[in-house]
């Protein structure tokens, strides 16, 4: 289902060694570019006498927005396996960041391309995958006389209520994921007095 995706608990790290170098991954959960940012800036700070710092993130539901740098590595040798690894395991709101300290010997570009492909991969396999839903919340009012209409509705489709309040008219958020929010609100426009909020 299109409302699915996939992105990972919490931060994991690998270290990957090829001909002395040393490869350092973490796999970051983050939600927008400016926590990307942050952390990039952590591990430079963290690993400040590394040769490159090199990432890659996806970000969104969609997974259509996303970045890769080299960071000075030759062009296309670093970012680009990185975020490869995030797209062969279709992950999303996920950084991978790899730490490099030369070890003297070059690996030449095949040689690179394969060292981060291989970090990033051993950080995902690290990490804990979850799927996750895209949720979709609903806002609307009704008269109190109605109310056992709107709660057969919500035990039926079991979409999660953010907020309620029964005052003169009643109000209500709900969530549901992306899949199911049409026919939620189809069943709840049917209910009389029932208006939705913008």
């Amino acid at each position: 289902m299109e409302d699915v995706y996939k992105t990972i608990t919490e931060s994991s790290k690998a270290i990957y060694t090829e001909k002395r170098s040393k490869f350092i991954a973490y796999a970051i959960p983050v939600t927008t570019v400016d926590e990307v940012k942050v952390e990039i800036d952590k591990l430079r700070k963290e690993y400040y006498d590394a040769r490159h710092v090199c990432w890659a993130y996806m970000l969104g539901a969609e997974r259509k927005d996303f970045r890769a740098n080299d960071d000075g590595e030759p062009s296309g040798t670093a970012g680009k396996p990185i975020l490869g690894q995030i797209n062969a395991n279709e992950l999303t709101d996920i950084l991978i960041a790899v730490v490099r300290y030369f070890g003297g010997i070059k690996l030449g570009t095949s040689g690179l391309i394969v060292a981060y492909r291989e970090a990033a991969a051993e950080a995902i396999s690290e990490a804990t995958i979850i799927e996750k839903t895209v949720d979709c919340e609903i806002f609307f009012e009704f008269e109190y006389p109605f109310m056992n209409d709107v709660m057969k509705i919500v035990k039926d489709m079991e979409p999660t209520i953010i907020s309620q309040s029964y005052d003169m008219d009643c109000k209500m958020t709900l969530e549901i994921r992306k899949g199911q929010f049409d026919e939620l609100k189809g069943r709840l426009e049917k209910v009389e007095s029932l208006r939705f909020d913008e």
